[in-house]
């Protein structure tokens, strides 16, 4: 069998990627074992433009948000999904320094922090002192049909391989590489953590982090917003319940869901909510990141048919559609890469034995 991408791994990065490529009229096999609990499965799916506690604007947000509604809108009608909504952040202050800052915020130019209208018009559901704002626009994407939408696609163009990706049976040619029984000119590998454990890109200066969540029932909450409440979000998930968390740790002993956070959760909740709730479910994975929360996107130093899209960090669905369109146009037309994200920017330690 012979394409011209042989893709590694189905979350939201070899989602995009093949997407695009499959878009410039080139052949792609994906590779990728169905694993219900990856990281863009678990994942919330919010784009926010601001982040921190200084609510400042996110890396090139001005550029990815605009580009994400025209590459979710686009998918999502191949798919004939809704895979992209816009649901606003309503965030509360949780001290009267936060309300500052978000006053302050909100009254500079080009500011995504708004007024949130009557201030006691959450007071049914949340308890809060010191106001709520709105962050607008912010876009929620439904992950799920998303990646199951296309990984049909792919399957009934066969353009799918579902199985555990074998390093052993790569072989890494100039211009080509071989797995088993297929050939192709380039190896991309988009799958997760999973790509650090191959030599060739051990090197790079990635970190792992952990996230964690709870899937609540909360009956009344209505589903319009987003909410955050500090480090708090409680985000719209499916079937009508709500996606609660999430934890954001560089630091774990366990990859597995933990007592320690669910009952941390549950006790925030309890002092947040003036309605009742109930825990359905929790979740957690590992997202690798780069140490300074920039992507990597290109092709190795010394392999040039070996490539990497990979280490989005919690920002996988802003920036995933837009450096996918990009990696796509530099593999088929030789399109420049952003330097910020060019993999090229670690050439000398990607070339240490």
């Amino acid at each position: 069998m012979k394409v011209d991408y042989l893709i590694i791994g189905q979350g939201i990065c070899g989602t995009f990627l093949s997407y695009y490529l499959k878009q410039q009229d080139k052949t792609v096999l994906v590779i990728d074992e169905l694993q219900p609990f990856s990281s863009t499965k678990v994942a919330s799916g919010v784009i926010n433009p601001v982040t921190g506690r200084r609510v400042v604007t996110t890396w090139m947000i001005e550029t990815l948000l605009p580009f994400a509604w025209e590459s979710y809108s686009s998918i999502g009608k191949e798919l004939n999904e809704t895979i992209i909504e816009q649901k606003n952040t309503i965030s509360f202050a949780p001290s009267y320094q936060m309300k500052e800052t978000y006053e302050k915020r909100m009254s500079e130019k080009d500011s995504y922090i708004n007024s949130a209208g009557d201030n006691q018009q959450y007071k049914t559901f949340f308890n809060y002192l010191f106001g709520c704002y709105s962050i607008e626009p912010t876009y929620l994407i439904n992950l799920h049909p998303l990646l199951k939408g296309w990984r049909k696609k792919l399957f009934d163009s066969d353009g799918l391989l579902e199985e555990s990706f074998d390093i052993s049976m790569l072989g890494v040619h100039e211009d080509h590489v071989t797995y088993k029984n297929i050939t192709a000119q380039k190896v991309i590998f988009c799958n997760g953590i999973s790509t650090f454990e191959y030599t060739y890109w051990q090197n790079l200066p990635y970190v792992y982090n952990k996230g964690q969540a709870l899937i609540a029932d909360i009956p009344g909450l209505p589903q319009t917003n987003i909410y955050k409440y500090g480090a708090l979000s409680a985000v719209p998930w499916y079937d009508g319940l709500w996606w609660v968390g999430s934890s954001y740790e560089n630091e774990f002993e366990t990859t597995e869901p933990t007592a320690v956070f669910r009952e941390g959760m549950i006790k925030e909740l309890n002092s947040i909510l003036n309605i009742p709730f109930t825990i359905i479910d929790q979740v957690a994975s590992l997202r690798p990141a780069t140490l300074e929360r920039r992507p990597f996107v290109g092709l190795h130093p010394q392999h040039n048919s070996i490539g990497i899209f990979n280490g989005m960090g919690t920002k996988g669905c802003s920036l995933a559609p837009y450096f996918a369109k990009q990696f796509a146009d530099h593999l088929t037309h030789n399109q420049p890469l952003d330097a910020l994200a060019d993999i090229k920017r670690f050439n000398r330690i990607l070339m240490e034995k």
